[in-house]
């Protein structure tokens, strides 16, 4: 619908619909109000929840020791006093450019001046595999719920994907005393995040805690009569299971917005200033594919320290303009709660980076890692070493090279 309009100009802002119910949205109608402004917000979410935090449903809420009500962003009323219309349990199904308008699921059409999309992103699913009870994805409140019912039955629990989620899930499942198989298509867990050295680390962990890992094992599909039973491999092998849990990644919730005119590739495509290209409009958090200045070039960062600061930049720029407002560069910063183990990572390694061990020992599991790149610091990773490994976020902040990060760490001891 509609083509990009062909100026935006400097008209003032009366209305603000920002889409997207969570945490990078409400960071985003925070800092509106924040910063002065009065006019009208409207914020849409695809749940009918408040907004709410998402990390502890791998961990605290599946583990059973927090309720859920632990995991409200903004009370009712909190909410309310922001002055906000919101829009909840609905979803946004088309966006027109020319007539600055979100359609919502039903009909509901939210006219704006200014636009913050913050839609998120959703688990992908295997293809061509049955679709049978106890086969479960988590990234919702509910699928949280239900899958911690389903493990209440003390059952076999398999987990396809041996990432972040799948694996804090694992990490979850056995701190219950539940029997986990990790299955991972690749040869090393977290091979495309973390690289094979530290991958491997991550998955001796799971090792050291019982965990049945199996890497190079590809999933063909599941079987079982209503209910799964059994996970087939692409080897023709079988793994028992009764319950199942997907974690083979998301993809950014952009279909909405396939006829709208705007770029996407991997997410909503954006400047350094969070800016889509269409006048007024901003995207922050999973759904947002941004130019990172810091390390010249695009990338999308699912994590929380992303969605809560992109979305007050994203808010901030659209107040201050076309053209104008702060470049958007942070250093991404994550963390994993395992076992009794806090990973951390702060950086963007890519494949090939030289991995040097700086500070620890990979067999206590209490080291930092630093990762270098074409003669720079590119990240650093910390097992259960959370105070050294700021000062590498400093560092890489700095554009610091490889040979001073090795000096620093050195000095540090």
């Amino acid at each position: 619908m509609g083509s990009l309009p062909p100026s935006g100009g400097n008209a003032p802002l009366g209305t603000i619909v920002v889409v997207g119910g969570s945490l990078a949205g409400l960071r985003a109608v925070e800092t509106l109000r924040r910063l002065g402004f009065e006019g009208r917000i409207h914020l849409v979410g695809a749940e009918r929840h408040l907004p709410y935090d998402r990390p502890p449903l791998s961990k605290q809420v599946l583990a059973g020791t927090w309720e859920p009500d632990r995991v409200w962003l903004k009370e009712e009323h909190a909410l309310a006093g922001l002055e906000v219309e919101t829009h909840l349990g609905r979803t946004a199904t088309d966006l027109d450019l020319d007539e600055r308008v979100v359609l919502l699921h039903g009909g509901t059409r939210l006219g704006f001046d200014g636009l913050l999309v913050a839609t998120g992103a959703t688990p992908r699913h295997l293809p061509d595999t049955a679709d049978l009870d106890g086969v479960h994805v988590l990234r919702t409140l509910e699928d949280c719920l239900s899958l911690r019912r389903a493990f209440d039955d003390g059952p076999r629990v398999a987990v396809v994907g041996a990432g972040f989620i799948g694996s804090e899930v694992a990490a979850t499942a056995r701190m219950r005393g539940l029997e986990v198989t990790v299955l991972e298509a690749l040869p090393v867990p977290l091979e495309s995040g973390l690289g094979p050295v530290m991958g491997r680390v991550c998955g001796e962990l799971h090792r050291d805690h019982g965990v049945d890992l199996r890497c190079d094992a590809g999933v063909a599909g599941f079987d079982g009569n209503g209910r799964v039973e059994r996970v087939w491999l692409a080897d023709g092998s079988t793994v028992d299971a009764d319950v199942v849990v997907v974690g083979v990644g998301v993809t950014p919730n952009t279909s909405w917005l396939d006829s709208s005119g705007l770029t996407i590739n991997n997410g909503l495509v954006c400047d350094e200033r969070c800016a889509t290209g269409a006048p007024g409009v901003y995207a922050a958090g999973d759904v947002a594919r941004w130019h990172n200045p810091l390390f010249d070039e695009e990338m999308r960062v699912e994590h929380w320290t992303n969605a809560s600061d992109q979305g007050v930049v994203a808010a901030q720029n659209l107040l201050a303009g076309p053209g104008s407002g702060e470049p958007y560069a942070p250093v991404p910063y994550f963390w994993s709660d395992q076992y009794d183990t806090k990973i951390q990572l702060v950086g963007h390694p890519r494949p090939g980076d030289e991995v040097r061990v700086v500070r620890g020992s990979v067999e206590d599991r209490r080291f930092v890692a630093l990762y270098g790149h074409r003669g720079r610091l590119r990240a650093a990773l910390a097992f259960s070493s959370p105070r050294p490994l700021m000062a590498y976020r400093r560092l890489i902040s700095e554009r610091a090279s490889w040979d001073d990060a090795l000096a620093h760490a050195a000095s540090a001891g």
